[in-house]
C-alpha cells in the first residue's frame, strides 16, 4: 500500500509541477482555503504555539500571523515540488546568496563553513546551493520511514549537485572529506527538536524553554569550522535570498555552547521580525526541560 501510495502522489506531483509557477500559485491559493478553511490542519498546534510565543499580542494579532502562515505553507508546497522541472538556470533566477563574496573569502581562506539553517521560508531550495559556491555543498539530513518518499526526497535534495548525509554519519564523511582535502559546506537545520532531554541544549526561545541539537557546535568545534547563520529571506513570491551573518570564524577557539546561544538568539531574531515564515505546525516543544538536582 505505501508504494502504490507514493506512486500516485508522484504522478500527481509530476503532472502538476509540469505547470509554471504562476499557474501553481492560483492552486497554491486554493490549497490555502483547504488547509486553513476546510480542513483546519494542526490549527490548534499552530494556535498554542504562537499564544505561547507571543503573549504580548492579541487574538487578532495571533490569527493574522497564522493566516499569513498558512498562506506560506501552500506556497511552500508547491515550490518544495517545483524543482522536479526546474532547470539550473530556472532555480538560481529564483534563490540566490546575498552575501556569497563571504563564503567565497572563507573557501580562499581554506576553511570549512557550518551554515546554521532552520525551518524558515523556502528552505527545500537549499539544494541549489552548490550552483552558487565552490565548497562541497552538504544536506544534513534525517532519513524517512517511509523509503520511497525517502528517496523522492533525496532525489529533488541533490538534484543540484548537493551532497546528501544522513545525520548519523556526519562525523565520518566530514573526516572523509578532511582528509581528502575538499574544504566542506554541511546545512544544518537546527531548530529541529532534540529525541529526547539526553544531552540536549535548553535555553528560553520564544518565551519557552526549548531544546537544541549541540550537534552543529561539536562538529563546527571538532573540525574548527567557520560558523554562519543563514537566513534565507522572501523577496517576493517565489523570489528568495540568503543572508550570511558570522558566529564565529573558528568554532575550536569558542567557549562551549557559544556557538548554539549565538544561533538561538539570531533566530529568534527573525522570527520575531517576520514570525509568518517558520513552521509553527511542527509540534516543537514536546519535551520539559529536566529538573536540575542541585
Amino acid at each position: 500500500m505505501k508504494r502504490i501510495g507514493f506512486y500516485i502522489f508522484y504522478v500527481f506531483a509530476w503532472l502538476v509541477t509540469l505547470l509554471p509557477l504562476r499557474a501553481l500559485y492560483i492552486i497554491s491559493d486554493l490549497a490555502f482555503v483547504l488547509i486553513y478553511h476546510v480542513f483546519h490542519y494542526r490549527r490548534e498546534v499552530v494556535a498554542k504555539n504562537l499564544k505561547n510565543a507571543f503573549p504580548e499580542k492579541s487574538r487578532d494579532e495571533l490569527d493574522e500571523i497564522a493566516r499569513r502562515f498558512y498562506r506560506h505553507l501552500s506556497d511552500l508546497i508547491i515550490e518544495s515540488l517545483k524543482p522536479l522541472h526546474m532547470s539550473p538556470r530556472q532555480i538560481r533566477r529564483r534563490f540566490t546568496i546575498k552575501d556569497l563574496p563571504l563564503i567565497q573569502r572563507l573557501y580562499d581562506e581554506g576553511r570549512d563553513v557550518a551554515a546554521l539553517m532552520s525551518h524558515y521560508n523556502n528552505w527545500e531550495w537549499l539544494s541549489s546551493v552548490q550552483l552558487m559556491t565552490r565548497h562541497r555543498a552538504i544536506s544534513i539530513y534525517k532519513p524517512l520511514k517511509n523509503k520511497y518518499f525517502d528517496k523522492f526526497i533525496l532525489d529533488l535534495r541533490t538534484k543540484y549537485g548537493v551532497f546528501a548525509m544522513p545525520m548519523n554519519r556526519t562525523l565520518r564523511e566530514l573526516s572523509g572529506f578532511r582528509n581528502q582535502k575538499v574544504l566542506t559546506l554541511p546545512a544544518f537545520i537546527a531548530d529541529q527538536t532534540p529525541p529526547g532531554n539526553e544531552n540536549a541544549y535548553w535555553t528560553t526561545f520564544l518565551n519557552q524553554d526549548t531544546d537544541f541539537y549541540r550537534g552543529p557546535e561539536k562538529i563546527a568545534v571538532k573540525f574548527n569550522m567557520a560558523v554562519i547563520f543563514a537566513h534565507i529571506i522572501k523577496v517576493k513570491r517565489g523570489y528568495y535570498e540568503v543572508n550570511c551573518r558570522i558566529i564565529t570564524e573558528n568554532a575550536g577557539e569558542e567557549e562551549p555552547e557559544y556557538i548554539t546561544s549565538r544561533y538561538v538568539s539570531m533566530l529568534e531574531e527573525v522570527i520575531r521580525e517576520k514570525p509568518e515564515y517558520w513552521l509553527w505546525s511542527h509540534r516543537r516543544w514536546k519535551h520539559k526541560r529536566p529538573v536540575s538536582n542541585d
